[in-house]
């Protein structure tokens, strides 16, 4: 398992939440409180909406039923380390300015030890609906700081129409099958260049969930159940070379070195690619762009008899300590992630629903036939490390395996540097 913290990094955890109270209760004159009282106006922080506006739509439907408690909607960057700094320096310079903010789910350590988002009532939130392993995201030391309203794993799309002229009808179930039919089609007139197999391996939090799929995959993990480092394992060494492996032989596009998941998408639906590993939201996307005869989504392909292991995903809905209105935030919250919030999202913008009934609803199946897919994928995912200083894991395992998919270095070098850097962190 990779969701546990080294144990010196949880006794460092709790110190910085001891910290964090005495912080909180120091600064309650400039509106830090852990007390879920006022009620009025607020703001609701995320990313940059790339919906057409999905996500105002919604929220003028609360402000329609709340007079007095509107909501406005702040829109950060569009990438995520940006964002994440925004609300660190929101917090640190103890402004009101944000109320509910969206939070991904490896910062929620993070953000619950420094006290900078507040406990929320379980009570108040908890559904059995709700998928266990997507409410899990928002516990911290057994207590709920962040409401999931979007979880998310990876799959595969693939471009049904050119695998068609190459008289491939159904998708590669395994590694082997991909670079047969990456060669297939490769084959064809006028796609002898298509790039095959894509994923997000620019140096960002991309390249950490793309390469941790073929890690784990292999067998291999970050950290144990222990919290200890266990990365330099041979399964590790061998889903680092069979990602290696898949660039040096040009099944994963020297591209995708350089790409977010934008990047990718439109390489994907400009006929570029052929299969791209990505999220759900591109599904609408792709919709628009391409229709239905021209793609579709899978699984992603077992390797070497393995069955793949995605990366779980995902944005919870977090309270700011120094938001003054919480009693209205925390009803906005749950309005926010409530059964008709959560179809919204999925029918505007193809979020992910945290919720297990509609990825059996009959109606939504039929606008979304990938939606067992997607749960099958949610169900085999694996969570990056729950760490405190997450931004410092991920920075190392970036700075560690980007040297060795550029063919700078080996597998078992890229694994043994990163965990002398892992254990310098615990």
């Amino acid at each position: 398992m990779t969701s546990s913290l080294p144990r010196r990094r949880f006794i460092q955890g709790s110190a910085l939440a001891a910290a964090g109270v005495a912080v909180a209760a120091c600064g309650k004159g400039a509106g830090a409180s852990t007390e879920i009282t006022g009620n009025g106006p607020i703001t609701w922080v995320q990313g940059k909406d790339n919906s057409g506006g999905m996500v105002k739509k919604r929220i003028d439907q609360w402000n329609a039923e709340n007079p007095g408690e509107e909501v406005t909607l702040i829109e950060l960057s569009s990438e995520a380390d940006q964002q994440r700094q925004s609300m660190i320096n929101n917090a640190q310079t103890k402004s009101d300015a944000y109320d509910v903010i969206s939070v991904d789910l490896v910062w929620i350590a993070e953000f619950a030890a420094h006290r900078w988002i507040i406990e929320l009532p379980q009570e108040r939130l908890a559904s059995p609906d709700v998928i266990e392993s997507v409410w899990d995201t928002g516990i911290y030391r057994d207590k709920l700081f962040a409401m999931p309203f979007a979880t998310d794993s990876s799959m595969m799309y693939y471009r049904k129409d050119f695998l068609a002229e190459a008289g491939i009808q159904e998708p590669p179930k395994d590694w082997e099958g991909i670079k047969g039919a990456i060669d297939a089609v490769r084959a064809l007139p006028g796609h002898s260049s298509i790039g095959g197999f894509g994923g997000q391996y620019a140096k960002y939090e991309g390249l950490t969930c793309c390469a941790s799929e073929f890690i784990n995959t292999a067998g291999g993990s970050f950290y144990d159940d222990q919290g200890e480092v266990a990365i330099n394992s041979p399964e590790a060494v061998a889903g680092l070379q069979n990602l290696m492996d898949a660039f040096a032989g040009r099944y994963i596009p020297k591209e995708s070195l350089e790409w977010k998941e934008e990047d990718g998408r439109n390489a994907f639906e400009s006929g570029d690619l052929l299969f791209y590993r990505q999220w759900s939201y591109q599904y609408k996307n792709d919709m628009e762009s391409l229709g239905e005869d021209k793609f579709a989504v899978a699984p992603l392909p077992m390797i070497d008899g393995k069955k793949f292991v995605p990366t779980l995903g995902g944005h919870n809905c977090a309270i700011s300590a120094y938001s003054r209105n919480k009693a209205t935030a925390l009803r906005f919250i749950q309005w926010f992630t409530s059964l008709d919030s959560e179809r919204y999202a999925l029918e505007t913008q193809t979020l992910a629903p945290i919720v297990g009934s509609l990825y059996e609803d009959p109606a939504q199946l039929e606008s979304f036939p990938f939606l067992p897919t997607l749960r099958e994928s949610l169900d085999s995912a694996r969570s990056r490390p729950k760490a405190v200083y997450y931004g410092d894991v991920t920075a190392a395992i970036q700075d560690a395996l980007y040297p060795a998919i550029t063919g700078a270095t080996t597998a078992q070098a890229a694994i043994s540097g990163l965990e002398a850097t892992l254990k310098s962190l615990a």
